[in-house]
């Protein structure tokens, strides 16, 4: 497991297929972990209710940057109800309550199933997550959907 956590975790982190702008986001958040230093802007394309569309740009750790990484892997094609379930699964993963069934469909990002055993990184982990997690909260008053706008409201969370 440790050998697979690591190809994957380098893999992400060094050649991020992600961490890219995404000039027509429906929504941008910002996303910041304080007590390390990780910032990550996460951008979102909707068409409809599907994710059409993901990119992050930001610094920070290895662990921050992978995991934003391999989530949009997961929800880029998922309707925004299906990506809030992944996350609640990885989130539950982190915490150490899902079932092996619900981490297999994190496919990749079950790498990170061990993260539970560091808790200075936990964090990092969940950074991405959260922030798309804030971006669908229907009680964010940070994000809003602005159809006629050049460019979407930039949040900090």
């Amino acid at each position: 497991m440790d050998t697979f956590y690591n190809e994957i975790l380098t893999e992400h982190n060094m050649a991020p297929y992600h961490k890219n702008s995404i000039a027509d986001a429906t929504f941008t958040l910002e996303g910041v972990n304080p007590s390390c230093g990780d910032d990550i802007v996460l951008q979102l394309k909707l068409d409809g209710d599907t994710i059409v569309d993901g990119g992050y740009t930001g610094d920070g750790c290895a662990i921050s940057q992978a995991s934003a990484d391999m989530m949009l892997d997961l929800v880029i094609g998922r309707t925004r109800e299906e990506a809030l379930r992944l996350s609640d699964i990885f989130i539950r993963m982190i915490k150490g309550t899902a079932s092996d069934e619900e981490i297999e469909e994190l496919e990749e990002a079950s790498s990170l199933r061990d993260i539970s055993h560091m808790p200075a990184r936990v964090k990092c982990a969940v950074l991405g997550w959260h922030t798309m997690e804030q971006i669908f909260s229907p009680s964010s008053p940070k994000v809003s959907l602005i159809p006629d706008a050049d460019k979407p409201e930039v949040c900090h969370m």
